[in-house]
């Protein structure tokens, strides 16, 4: 049949690791050199002709309806497309003779294309998140860290990189549940702005802010960060980002830029902690339509010269794609202790869907495709920030100061 002659034509270009293929007929194959890491079966010559147009597509579709089944581990099936990235670029030719539709990020489709992902419902991540509801990379200074720790430092972390002093005023766009800038107010006295697009995570934000007592210095906002940026007059003294410039889109990085850039005060710093990719390239079209429609995950080289056209300077840059790789497995051990309970409550092709996703973005920053980039800007010279990291990367045993109140 064509549909096996095309897949055979692909994989016999396999130059790391093997597959085993079980074919709808019953057949067999296997591709690559060495024991197979990976085993699937196709059940209709259709995903085939779905992989022919898009490979991600076909092949995350057919997953979630259960057309393509797997006896390994997820995560090794994306392990081994990764590591065989020059092999299937021959497909480049042909995606581009077809036509996926991408999800276009423009400001009115913004709210909505959060709220696909992130209003899913809190209790569905309250399973498999750490207690403080932080949905982004960790930081694990010893490899025993549990989540609940590694969360907490990489809270502190960010914290320490934007050098926070008492009475200063920090906004953080995208604040998620809103555990860094609870963090920020009780460790570093400072008054706290905090916006978001999901409706769930400001629910939640702000009914923790008050449970906390910290309502007088910590507010939320459901606001997009582009309008919040006309408003006449407002400036901060420190703007943080945590896993929200993904979201941005393509086409719209100077504008988050323009819009920081508006409400930062003169010599005063940002931090953009986000997922970057080692290529500059389209958005993959599964991820795109199912997990975050209209995102983009940039390169390094394209966040870095946008710096120039605002006078910006850069001041540190971290790198912790194997931090991310470790939350991402942890996310996805916790995920399958109620795997049961997920399906029953929404379905299996839901289930599917989201444990592709997870797997494959562990797998992605496990073997470098993806990056997590921390960067810290300055809104122009500032002659008087240290000299040294100390600050950063204080001995693990100490403990921010406490604001004296």
């Amino acid at each position: 049949m064509l549909e096996k002659t095309f897949l055979d034509r692909l994989l016999r270009h396999l130059k790391v690791g093997a597959v085993k293929i079980t074919y709808w007929d019953g057949t067999t194959a296997t591709y690559g050199q060495g024991k197979p890491q990976a085993h699937l079966t196709i059940k209709s010559p259709r995903v085939i002709r779905a992989m022919a147009r898009n490979v991600s597509l076909g092949f995350g579709e057919a997953y979630m309806n259960g057309e393509i089944t797997t006896k390994s581990d997820l995560s090794e099936v994306v392990r081994l497309s990764n590591q065989n990235r020059r092999a299937f670029q021959g497909l480049a030719k042909l995606r581009r003779l077809t036509h996926t539709k991408h999800n276009r990020n423009r400001r009115s489709r913004q709210a909505k294309q959060i709220q696909a992902h992130y209003d899913v419902g809190n209790d569905f991540y309250k399973l498999w998140l750490d207690k403080s509801m932080t949905y982004s990379c960790a930081y694990f200074a010893k490899p025993t860290d549990s989540l609940e720790t590694a969360q907490a430092q990489k809270v502190d972390h960010v914290l320490r990189k934007l050098q926070l002093k008492p009475g200063m005023t920090l906004l953080d766009i995208g604040s998620g549940w809103g555990q860094l800038l609870i963090r920020a107010v009780q460790q570093y006295g400072v008054t706290g702005h905090g916006i978001t697009l999901s409706k769930e995570q400001y629910k939640l934000s702000v009914e923790r802010a008050k449970k906390l007592g910290l309502a007088d210095k910590l507010t939320f906002e459901l606001i997009n960060y582009q309008d919040l940026a006309e408003c006449p007059g407002l400036q901060f003294d420190r703007i943080v980002s945590v896993g929200m410039f993904e979201h941005v889109g393509r086409h719209n990085h100077k504008k988050y830029f323009q819009a920081v850039d508006k409400m930062l005060k003169p010599g005063a710093i940002t931090v953009l902690h986000t997922i970057s990719s080692q290529y500059a390239e389209s958005t993959d079209a599964w991820i795109d339509r199912y997990i975050f429609p209209g995102g983009y995950l940039p390169a390094v080289s394209e966040v870095v010269e946008l710096q120039q056209d605002f006078g910006w300077r850069l001041l540190d840059y971290e790198n912790l794609r194997p931090h991310y790789a470790k939350t991402l497995h942890e996310w996805h051990r916790r995920y399958l202790q109620h795997h049961a309970a997920i399906v029953k409550k929404y379905g299996s092709k839901f289930d599917r869907m989201w444990q592709l996703y997870l797997s494959g973005s562990e797998s992605g920053f496990r073997d470098g495709a993806l990056g997590l980039s921390q960067f810290v800007f300055s809104k122009g010279i500032n002659n008087q920030l240290p000299l040294t990291r100390e600050h950063v990367y204080p001995k693990l045993s100490s403990k921010p100061k406490t604001a004296k109140k």
